[in-house]
């Protein structure tokens, strides 16, 4: 589980200056979903983002250029694109765990998953955290949520991070109310946010074009987040504050969810219900 440390620092001092960590399940997930956090540390001597990736790649659809490639080939090029990544967004760190995400999904391997999760939260001790929403419809993204879940609640609370964003990848979150949103703006650096995605050459030449679908979601974040006002912001991203779960370790994350789908459905009674 060592992982790749771009500028060569040796390891402890590389893992402990982390400020930023982003936990996900597949290669280019990190640069979709956490892009805040690498913006906040970039070219930043006093704030570094690392990363965790949880699989290995192997199951990727595969075209074109990629056609020919067995599973094992896809994994080795989808690690080399996200440590291209780490390399290019001046991260600290990148683990690549390398788990197939059938095991991700199992009992046992939310279990050794989890165990290594907060190994590296102990390493790193970031004060802000991002991972999958737990409203995503990825089932292995929903498995690293849930692992990542367990492992946080195993540390200490003064070892738990200040802030826990989960963040859209497999599905929006235009429909959380406002005041439940972490609207986080990734206006800055636009060339950088084109760099990091369109360096996932193996997805979208499997037949996904992620580069303009994620910036497109951000800019309609952005022009549709306030109906009344001009805009204050080109892209943004949309995230829930999932520290309730760790500030009350009883509060089930099912529950929690459902909460905000409730929320929404009053909202759009709210709305409707003065003109029907």
């Amino acid at each position: 589980m060592t992982p790749y440390i771009p500028d060569n620092q040796p390891l402890p001092e590389a893992l402990s200056r982390t400020t930023h960590l982003a936990i996900g399940a597949h290669q280019d997930d990190l640069e979709f979903m956490a892009f805040r956090g690498i913006l906040a540390c970039y070219e930043d001597p006093d704030n570094w983002f690392s990363g965790v990736t949880c699989t290995d790649g192997g199951g990727s659809a595969r075209t074109g250029p990629f056609a020919g490639h067995t599973d094992e080939q896809m994994k080795e090029v989808r690690h080399q694109e996200q440590d291209e990544a780490a390399r290019l967004g001046q991260y600290a760190a990148q683990y690549q765990l390398r788990h197939p995400s059938s095991m991700v999904k199992s009992t046992e391997g939310q279990a050794q998953l989890g165990k290594e999760l907060a190994d590296i939260f102990t390493a790193t001790t970031p004060h802000t955290l991002y991972t999958h929403s737990p409203a995503d419809k990825h089932p292995s993204h929903l498995a690293v949520f849930a692992a990542t879940l367990k492992a946080l609640r195993s540390l200490p609370k003064d070892q738990q991070p200040q802030t826990w964003i989960g963040c859209e990848v497999w599905r929006d979150l235009d429909w959380v109310p406002d005041e439940r949103k972490v609207a986080m703006n990734v206006s800055a650096r636009p060339e950088l946010a084109a760099e990091l995605n369109n360096l996932f050459l193996s997805q979208i030449a499997g037949g996904k074009n992620y580069h303009h679908a994620i910036i497109g979601r951000r800019t309609a974040n952005a022009t549709f987040s306030n109906p009344h006002a001009t805009d204050d912001a080109t892209q943004l991203i949309f995230g829930l504050d999932l520290m309730p779960l760790l500030e009350d370790p009883n509060l089930s994350p099912i529950d929690f969810t459902l909460n905000l789908i409730n929320e929404f459905k009053d909202e759009v009674q709210s709305g409707l219900s003065p003109y029907l």
